[in-house]
């Protein structure tokens, strides 16, 4: 069974429109407004014409779907799960950060 692959490279300064990011996470603009009511994507702009989504939304919409779908969890849930999972990232960056400046002590 062969099976291609698709990539896509996202630039963390890039921003996306509303029809854009429906188009990529391959959703429905209705759950991207579910997601928005939810508090779990913040887009910047008045209105769904002017909605401008920043990339790091893509990796919110793409756990948020594997939340749903792998472990059935209700957005709610989800916002929190999300909210823990990043909590958990930034621990981990300034636990590492800490065991630099330990390691760089050390060697003085």
């Amino acid at each position: 069974m062969k099976t291609d692959l698709q990539c896509i490279v996202f630039d963390e300064s890039s921003e996306y429109s509303l029809r854009e990011l429906c188009s990529i996470c391959k959703v429905h603009a209705q759950f991207i407004q579910d997601l928005i009511d939810e508090g779990i994507l913040s887009p910047q702009g008045k209105n769904p014409q002017e909605w401008k989504f920043a990339a790091v939304e893509i990796k919110r919409i793409q756990v948020t779907i594997r939340l749903q779908t792998d472990l059935r969890i209700n957005l709610p849930g989800t916002a929190l799960a999300l909210d823990l999972l990043e909590e958990i990232e930034r621990l981990r960056r300034s636990k590492s950060h800490l065991e630099q400046l330990y390691a760089l002590e050390k060697r003085i």
